[in-house]
């Protein structure tokens, strides 16, 4: 049984990307997850005198060592701009400051939606790219776009094509956790 951390890229309490997570890990068995809303988690913007002044919270040391303890990451971005949020930006800033290789030996399933047509593939592309930088290996991606009309609450992923796309990655990330 594996360790799963899943949470989204945005701190919004409407957040699309974490209905998406969550959905996502309806679909998981026999796995251990733990699931962080991040608009509960407050976080201060990032700047070297802010760090120098108060250091790092313990929040950030807790969550840094439950990325450290787990064997998969869920993580589905949003998109601000054709970028990753500041919001995501910023965590990613904190952390990496608090360690470098945060993300050591640690298996994604990297995700994004939103409400265009392009699913915030932009925000996937530089997300997919600027992760490994801190040790972590992209196992799996997916990109549900028109959220407001491929995704039912109550149902799911609506759109059939997407569904099994999205399956499909699903189980090749937990294949690779069972390696």
């Amino acid at each position: 049984m594996s360790k799963i951390l899943a949470f989204a890229g945005s701190n919004s309490s409407t957040s699309i990307n974490f209905q998406l997570v969550k959905h996502t890990i309806s679909l998981i068995e026999g796995h251990n997850i733990q699931v962080m809303n991040m608009a509960l988690y407050d976080l201060p913007m990032f700047s070297e005198d802010h760090e120098k002044e108060f250091g790092y919270t313990n929040s950030l040391a807790e969550l840094r060592d439950d990325i450290r303890n787990c064997d998969g990451l869920l993580l589905s971005v949003n998109e601000h701009n054709n970028n990753p949020s500041a919001y995501f930006k910023n965590l990613i800033d904190w952390l990496s400051r608090l360690e470098r290789n945060f993300l050591e030996n640690t298996k994604i399933f990297l995700m994004s939606t939103s409400p265009g047509r392009r699913g915030a593939s932009s925000s996937l592309a530089k997300t997919e790219d600027m992760l490994p930088r801190f040790g972590g290996e992209i196992i799996a991606t997916f990109s549900l776009p028109s959220f407001n009309h491929t995704f039912s609450s109550g149902d799911g992923i609506t759109d059939s094509e997407k569904a099994k796309e999205h399956k499909q990655a699903l189980e090749k990330w937990l294949n690779s956790l069972e390696e």
